[in-house]
Protein backbone atom coordinates (compact mmCIF):
# COMPACT_ATOMS: atom_id res chain seq x y z
CA UNK A 1 0.00 0.00 0.00
CA UNK A 2 2.80 2.15 1.20
CA UNK A 3 4.48 1.80 -2.60
CA UNK A 4 1.21 3.04 -4.42
CA UNK A 5 1.78 6.65 -2.46
CA UNK A 6 3.57 9.09 -4.42
CA UNK A 7 6.15 11.75 -3.06
CA UNK A 8 4.99 14.93 -2.84
CA UNK A 9 8.20 16.46 -4.31
CA UNK A 10 8.11 14.00 -7.67
CA UNK A 11 4.08 15.13 -8.10
CA UNK A 12 4.71 18.42 -7.63
CA UNK A 13 7.81 17.85 -10.44
CA UNK A 14 5.39 16.66 -12.69
CA UNK A 15 2.91 19.08 -12.16
CA UNK A 16 5.37 22.04 -12.91
CA UNK A 17 6.73 19.64 -15.95
CA UNK A 18 3.40 19.13 -17.43
CA UNK A 19 2.20 23.49 -16.55
CA UNK A 20 5.81 24.23 -18.31
CA UNK A 21 4.68 21.59 -21.70
CA UNK A 22 1.76 22.95 -21.79
CA UNK A 23 2.66 26.61 -21.84
CA UNK A 24 5.81 26.39 -24.40
CA UNK A 25 2.81 24.15 -26.54
CA UNK A 26 0.62 27.56 -25.95
CA UNK A 27 2.76 30.05 -26.74
CA UNK A 28 3.95 28.36 -30.04
CA UNK A 29 0.90 27.82 -30.98
CA UNK A 30 0.48 31.66 -30.75
CA UNK A 31 3.42 32.66 -32.20
CA UNK A 32 2.13 30.62 -34.88
CA UNK A 33 -1.18 32.01 -35.09
CA UNK A 34 0.33 35.79 -35.03
CA UNK A 35 2.98 35.51 -37.85
CA UNK A 36 0.48 33.80 -40.63
CA UNK A 37 -2.72 35.80 -39.78
CA UNK A 38 -4.00 38.11 -41.87
CA UNK A 39 -1.46 36.66 -44.64
CA UNK A 40 -2.82 35.37 -47.75
CA UNK A 41 -0.06 32.88 -48.59
CA UNK A 42 -0.46 31.64 -45.10
CA UNK A 43 2.21 29.10 -44.36
CA UNK A 44 2.93 28.96 -48.07
CA UNK A 45 5.12 32.19 -47.81
CA UNK A 46 7.62 29.67 -45.51
CA UNK A 47 7.98 27.87 -48.30
CA UNK A 48 7.97 30.06 -51.49
CA UNK A 49 10.46 32.75 -49.42
CA UNK A 50 13.45 30.31 -49.30
CA UNK A 51 12.83 29.34 -52.61
CA UNK A 52 12.55 32.97 -53.70
CA UNK A 53 16.11 34.02 -51.91
CA UNK A 54 17.24 31.14 -53.48
CA UNK A 55 16.41 31.76 -57.02
CA UNK A 56 18.07 35.54 -56.70
CA UNK A 57 20.96 34.77 -54.52
CA UNK A 58 21.78 31.68 -56.81
CA UNK A 59 21.49 33.68 -60.04
CA UNK A 60 24.00 36.56 -58.48
CA UNK A 61 26.60 34.57 -57.31
CA UNK A 62 26.62 32.11 -60.07
CA UNK A 63 26.73 34.75 -62.72
CA UNK A 64 28.01 38.01 -61.83
CA UNK A 65 30.14 36.82 -59.16
CA UNK A 66 31.08 33.14 -60.98
CA UNK A 67 30.26 31.21 -57.86
CA UNK A 68 29.77 27.83 -57.84
CA UNK A 69 31.25 27.12 -61.56
CA UNK A 70 34.78 25.82 -60.12
CA UNK A 71 35.56 23.79 -57.37
CA UNK A 72 33.83 21.09 -55.08
CA UNK A 73 30.06 22.75 -55.70
CA UNK A 74 29.26 21.94 -59.82
CA UNK A 75 26.76 24.92 -60.99
CA UNK A 76 23.97 22.31 -61.19
CA UNK A 77 24.59 21.71 -57.21
CA UNK A 78 24.90 25.29 -56.35
CA UNK A 79 21.33 25.90 -56.37
CA UNK A 80 20.67 23.37 -53.58
CA UNK A 81 24.05 23.52 -51.61
CA UNK A 82 22.77 27.27 -51.37
CA UNK A 83 19.33 27.07 -50.21
CA UNK A 84 20.42 24.14 -47.41
CA UNK A 85 22.54 26.54 -45.88
CA UNK A 86 20.31 29.62 -45.78
CA UNK A 87 17.42 28.00 -44.14
CA UNK A 88 19.69 26.22 -41.80
CA UNK A 89 21.57 29.38 -41.03
CA UNK A 90 18.01 30.74 -40.81
CA UNK A 91 17.16 28.53 -38.06
CA UNK A 92 19.96 30.09 -36.15
CA UNK A 93 19.71 33.46 -36.61
CA UNK A 94 15.82 33.57 -36.32
CA UNK A 95 15.79 31.67 -33.18
CA UNK A 96 18.64 33.77 -31.08
CA UNK A 97 16.96 37.19 -32.49
CA UNK A 98 13.42 36.12 -31.51
CA UNK A 99 14.63 34.46 -28.04
CA UNK A 100 16.72 37.85 -27.06
CA UNK A 101 13.48 39.28 -26.19
CA UNK A 102 11.43 36.70 -25.06
CA UNK A 103 11.74 37.71 -21.39
CA UNK A 104 10.92 41.68 -21.67
CA UNK A 105 8.36 40.88 -23.73
CA UNK A 106 6.66 37.83 -21.15
CA UNK A 107 6.84 40.36 -18.65
CA UNK A 108 2.79 40.69 -18.21
CA UNK A 109 2.89 37.53 -17.71
CA UNK A 110 6.04 36.66 -15.44
CA UNK A 111 4.59 39.17 -13.01
CA UNK A 112 0.96 37.42 -12.90
CA UNK A 113 1.88 33.60 -13.61
CA UNK A 114 4.38 31.50 -11.66
CA UNK A 115 6.58 29.60 -14.18
CA UNK A 116 9.93 28.68 -15.01
CA UNK A 117 11.22 31.49 -16.54
CA UNK A 118 13.49 29.55 -19.61
CA UNK A 119 10.18 28.19 -20.92
CA UNK A 120 9.94 31.95 -22.95
CA UNK A 121 13.22 31.77 -24.58
CA UNK A 122 13.17 28.02 -25.26
CA UNK A 123 9.74 28.15 -27.08
CA UNK A 124 11.30 30.86 -29.40
CA UNK A 125 13.38 28.08 -30.13
CA UNK A 126 10.71 25.70 -31.20
CA UNK A 127 8.49 27.38 -32.83
CA UNK A 128 12.02 28.58 -35.07
CA UNK A 129 11.93 24.87 -35.48
CA UNK A 130 8.29 24.79 -36.86
CA UNK A 131 9.08 27.05 -39.39
CA UNK A 132 12.33 25.32 -40.58
CA UNK A 133 10.25 22.10 -41.00
CA UNK A 134 8.22 24.16 -43.69
CA UNK A 135 11.28 25.41 -44.86
CA UNK A 136 12.19 21.53 -45.71
CA UNK A 137 9.45 21.37 -48.37
CA UNK A 138 11.38 23.89 -50.38
CA UNK A 139 14.90 22.26 -49.79
CA UNK A 140 12.71 19.12 -51.11
CA UNK A 141 11.38 20.49 -54.16
CA UNK A 142 14.50 21.64 -55.35
CA UNK A 143 16.22 17.93 -54.90
CA UNK A 144 13.22 17.20 -56.95
CA UNK A 145 13.77 19.23 -59.37
CA UNK A 146 17.07 18.76 -59.76
CA UNK A 147 16.92 14.89 -59.51
CA UNK A 148 18.32 14.08 -56.74
CA UNK A 149 16.90 11.11 -54.56
CA UNK A 150 17.31 11.43 -50.85
CA UNK A 151 19.38 8.47 -49.24
CA UNK A 152 19.08 6.60 -45.99
CA UNK A 153 21.84 8.97 -45.07
CA UNK A 154 18.77 11.38 -43.79
CA UNK A 155 18.17 9.27 -40.57
CA UNK A 156 21.01 11.96 -38.91
CA UNK A 157 18.68 14.74 -40.05
CA UNK A 158 17.19 14.51 -36.41
CA UNK A 159 20.34 14.35 -34.69
CA UNK A 160 21.90 17.69 -36.69
CA UNK A 161 18.40 19.38 -35.79
CA UNK A 162 18.97 18.07 -31.89
CA UNK A 163 22.32 19.53 -31.67
CA UNK A 164 21.73 22.72 -33.48
CA UNK A 165 18.70 23.05 -31.63
CA UNK A 166 20.42 22.50 -28.33
CA UNK A 167 22.87 25.09 -29.24
CA UNK A 168 20.29 27.96 -30.32
CA UNK A 169 18.71 27.33 -26.74
CA UNK A 170 21.79 28.07 -25.29
CA UNK A 171 22.37 31.17 -27.00
CA UNK A 172 18.83 32.15 -26.55
CA UNK A 173 18.72 31.85 -22.52
CA UNK A 174 22.27 33.47 -22.78
CA UNK A 175 20.87 36.65 -24.60
CA UNK A 176 17.46 36.66 -23.43
CA UNK A 177 19.38 37.12 -20.29
CA UNK A 178 21.59 39.62 -21.11
CA UNK A 179 18.82 41.65 -22.64
CA UNK A 180 16.86 42.00 -19.25
CA UNK A 181 20.08 43.89 -17.97
CA UNK A 182 21.39 45.64 -21.21
CA UNK A 183 18.99 46.32 -24.05
CA UNK A 184 21.82 47.30 -26.20
CA UNK A 185 22.21 43.59 -26.61
CA UNK A 186 19.14 43.62 -28.72
CA UNK A 187 21.47 46.22 -31.66
CA UNK A 188 24.39 44.29 -30.95
CA UNK A 189 23.31 41.20 -31.98
CA UNK A 190 22.27 42.03 -35.16
CA UNK A 191 25.16 43.36 -36.06
CA UNK A 192 26.52 40.11 -35.13
CA UNK A 193 24.36 37.89 -36.94
CA UNK A 194 25.22 40.28 -40.21
CA UNK A 195 29.25 39.40 -39.90
CA UNK A 196 28.59 35.98 -38.78
CA UNK A 197 26.38 35.33 -42.33
CA UNK A 198 29.36 36.49 -43.72
CA UNK A 199 31.80 34.49 -42.48
CA UNK A 200 29.86 31.18 -42.95
CA UNK A 201 29.66 29.75 -46.28
CA UNK A 202 26.28 29.86 -46.93
CA UNK A 203 26.18 31.38 -50.67
CA UNK A 204 30.23 30.95 -51.14
CA UNK A 205 31.77 27.78 -51.43
CA UNK A 206 34.19 26.82 -48.35
CA UNK A 207 36.86 25.91 -51.32
CA UNK A 208 38.02 29.24 -49.98
CA UNK A 209 39.24 28.28 -46.65
CA UNK A 210 42.09 26.51 -47.62
CA UNK A 211 43.67 29.40 -49.43
CA UNK A 212 42.98 31.85 -46.85
CA UNK A 213 45.95 33.76 -45.19
CA UNK A 214 46.98 33.60 -42.57
CA UNK A 215 46.57 30.30 -41.43
CA UNK A 216 44.82 31.42 -38.12
CA UNK A 217 41.78 32.93 -40.52
CA UNK A 218 41.25 28.89 -41.87
CA UNK A 219 41.66 27.58 -37.93
CA UNK A 220 38.98 30.01 -36.95
CA UNK A 221 36.75 29.75 -40.45
CA UNK A 222 36.40 26.04 -39.34
CA UNK A 223 35.72 26.37 -35.38
CA UNK A 224 32.74 28.82 -36.62
CA UNK A 225 29.82 26.79 -34.77
CA UNK A 226 27.82 27.15 -38.07
CA UNK A 227 29.73 26.39 -40.62
CA UNK A 228 29.80 22.83 -38.62
CA UNK A 229 25.89 22.63 -38.57
CA UNK A 230 25.83 23.75 -42.01
CA UNK A 231 28.44 21.12 -43.29
CA UNK A 232 26.67 19.09 -41.28
CA UNK A 233 23.50 19.43 -42.95
CA UNK A 234 24.99 19.47 -46.71
CA UNK A 235 26.61 16.27 -45.89
CA UNK A 236 23.57 14.36 -45.32
CA UNK A 237 21.18 15.96 -47.77
CA UNK A 238 23.91 17.62 -50.70
CA UNK A 239 26.52 15.00 -50.73
CA UNK A 240 24.23 12.11 -49.41
CA UNK A 241 27.25 10.44 -46.84
CA UNK A 242 27.15 10.34 -43.08
CA UNK A 243 28.40 13.10 -41.66
CA UNK A 244 32.39 12.93 -40.66
CA UNK A 245 33.03 12.21 -36.93
CA UNK A 246 34.82 15.38 -36.50
CA UNK A 247 31.70 17.34 -37.69
CA UNK A 248 29.79 15.47 -35.35
CA UNK A 249 31.90 15.82 -32.34
CA UNK A 250 32.38 19.74 -33.42
CA UNK A 251 28.75 20.75 -33.73
CA UNK A 252 28.34 18.42 -29.77
CA UNK A 253 30.65 20.16 -28.41
CA UNK A 254 29.17 23.66 -29.70
CA UNK A 255 26.12 22.45 -28.28
CA UNK A 256 27.16 21.83 -25.12
CA UNK A 257 29.03 24.68 -24.71
CA UNK A 258 26.24 27.14 -25.53
CA UNK A 259 23.88 25.25 -23.25
CA UNK A 260 26.16 25.40 -20.39
CA UNK A 261 27.36 28.57 -20.78
CA UNK A 262 23.76 30.16 -21.76
CA UNK A 263 22.24 27.97 -18.13
CA UNK A 264 24.69 29.02 -16.35
CA UNK A 265 24.32 32.93 -17.02
CA UNK A 266 20.16 32.41 -16.98
CA UNK A 267 19.93 30.77 -13.91
CA UNK A 268 22.41 33.23 -11.77
CA UNK A 269 20.48 36.18 -12.90
CA UNK A 270 17.26 35.25 -13.37
CA UNK A 271 16.05 35.67 -9.76
CA UNK A 272 16.40 39.24 -10.77
CA UNK A 273 14.34 39.84 -13.85
CA UNK A 274 11.45 41.21 -12.33
CA UNK A 275 13.42 44.35 -11.31
CA UNK A 276 14.04 45.31 -14.72
CA UNK A 277 11.58 44.25 -17.02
Amino acid sequence: MADNVQHPKISHAKSDTQKDLFILRELVSKDFKIKYRRSVLGVAWSVLNPLLMMIVMAVVFSTIFAQGRNGSVTPELYPLYLIIGNVTFSLMSESTSTALTSIIDASSLLKKVKVHRFVFPVQKVLFALVNYAFSLIAVALVMLWFRIVPTWHLIWLPVGLLLLMVFCAGLGLLLSALTVFFRDVRHLWSVVITAWTYFTPIFWTDDYIKVMQPHILQLLMYANPMYNYLNFMRQILLWQTNPEPITVALCAGWALVALVLGYAVFHKTEHKFILYI
